[in-house]
């Protein structure tokens, strides 16, 4: 870079040490609980053990005072906690493209890229959750986000404890406890100005606010979990019910499952496996006729090891999609087709301060023209989805509720293809991103 960008992006970097950024934790959870973020976070959105219990136990857990109420029986019929269960976020990013997209600005500034207000914790004293409130810079809007709402219990199962409850949410893997599924995996924040890949799995998001699931789980002796959780279409600022004007409608159910196996070990050692997945039938346009199949099969591995004050982490997944476009693709020989993605990322964090990240990302699928058209930026001159990349990633947080991040995205291969891959002339090098963010959360 010249001097002169040198200079705007010191000055940018200034500018942005003193503006917020991303929610990473609630701190209403951290009021209710009476305990700092990292008593359930290495670094958000990362929950260590003590927070997969808090979630598990349907964030109930109350370190204050509370109003409390009882029947003439002594039992209790009311407790609310003693203050606002009220949280605020406000994210704000500076984003620079290697090479500027056609007729549009590089060096681009989001403030805010994204403004949150959260109502969370406690309900009742077995009934708890949260409900994000949005203002997106793309949109220019405001829509809820992300739900997830809880009942928990426990009780014994062959002489162990056993943990149960269920989930009432709008986004699958949402309720999820580890850092390897789709929501709350890395990267934890990313540009909303930049290219990315256009092909992605069903799970993957395309589901997100646009459903509502409720599933049932369990987790016997801290050790194995499972969930069984079903998804009906819940669109927002859409027609209800789903009309001929409507789309991507789930035609009945959609179950999503979550198999993990998960140990502590000597050492300060921690390991989970598990599997996860989603099938659903979408009508591409309307309510009736054919419809598009999607089967998601997820498979993922967590570890962690603490180093006294420090901590290592890694997560990993691996997501296939098997495709039936018998509604969109129906007059095509490959209508049935498959996508695949896979995300691999170690981080060590220092005094919970300073955090290193560096990840790779490979997604991979059949060709399909009708899918992936060439189009400048978007598209695939070979009609392939194929992407990959590295990600890197130095955080700093001078207080738990605040950080700023420098984030690098490098590509060698993007939408198919290194080298012309739109068929205009754009490599895949030409997207790489540097993505300089800061958050507070209050």
């Amino acid at each position: 870079m010249n001097p002169k960008t040198n200079t705007i992006l010191f000055f940018i970097i200034f500018i942005l040490i003193l503006i917020p950024d991303e929610l990473l934790a609630i701190p209403a959870f951290a009021r209710q609980t009476n305990m700092a973020c990292n008593s359930c976070h290495t670094i958000f959105p990362e929950l260590n053990t003590f927070g997969r219990l808090f979630k598990l136990n349907g964030y109930t857990l109350t370190g204050i005072q509370s109003v409390q109420s009882t029947d003439t029986s002594g039992e209790e019929t009311l407790r609310l906690l003693s203050i606002p269960q009220v949280s605020s976020m406000l994210q704000a990013s500076y984003t620079y493209i290697s090479k500027k997209q056609p007729d549009t600005q590089n060096h681009n500034i989001s403030f805010p890229q994204q403004l949150s207000v959260f109502l969370a914790g406690e309900v009742t004293p077995k009934i708890g959750g949260f409900i994000q409130v949005t203002y997106d810079d793309q949109s220019g809007s405001i829509g809820l986000d992300n739900i997830d709402i809880r009942y928990a219990n426990q009780s014994e199962l062959a002489s162990q404890n056993f943990i149960y409850g269920v989930t009432l949410n709008n986004n699958p893997s949402v309720q999820d406890l580890w850092n390897s599924t789709p929501v709350w995996g890395f990267p934890y924040s990313s540009s909303s100005a930049a290219p990315a890949p256009t092909a992605a799995t069903l799970i993957e998001g395309s589901l997100a606010q646009n459903t509502a699931g409720l599933g049932i789980y369990g987790i016997w002796s801290t050790l194995i979990y499972g969930e069984i959780s079903l998804y009906r279409s819940a669109q927002q600022g859409a027609p209800n019910p789903p009309n001929s004007s409507s789309s991507g409608i789930i035609k009945t159910l959609a179950p999503y499952w979550r198999l993990a196996l998960q140990k502590e070990l000597g050492g300060g050692n921690y390991f989970e496996l598990g599997t996860y997945g989603i099938s659903a039938d979408l009508y591409p346009a309307g309510i009736s006729g054919l419809t598009d199949n999607y089967t998601d099969i997820g498979v993922d591995l967590n570890y962690e090891r603490s180093l006294g004050n420090n901590m290592l982490t890694a997560h990993t997944t691996y997501i296939h999609e098997s495709r039936n476009f018998n509604a969109t693709l129906a007059d095509l020989e490959n209508k049935s087709n498959n996508l695949s993605s896979f995300k691999i990322v170690g981080n060590y964090y220092l005094h919970q301060q300073i955090g290193f990240s560096l990840g790779y990302f490979l997604i991979s699928g059949d060709a399909v023209f009708a899918l992936y058209p060439p189009e400048s930026v978007t598209g695939s001159q070979n009609g392939k989805p194929d992407s990959n990349g590295i990600i890197a990633q130095v955080s700093y947080l001078p207080w738990l509720n605040t950080e700023f991040s420098i984030q690098y995205i490098a590509y060698t291969k993007f939408n198919g293809s290194s080298t012309n891959y739109d068929g205009s002339g754009r490599n895949a090098p030409d997207n790489n991103t540097l993505y300089i963010a800061s958050w507070i959360a209050f």
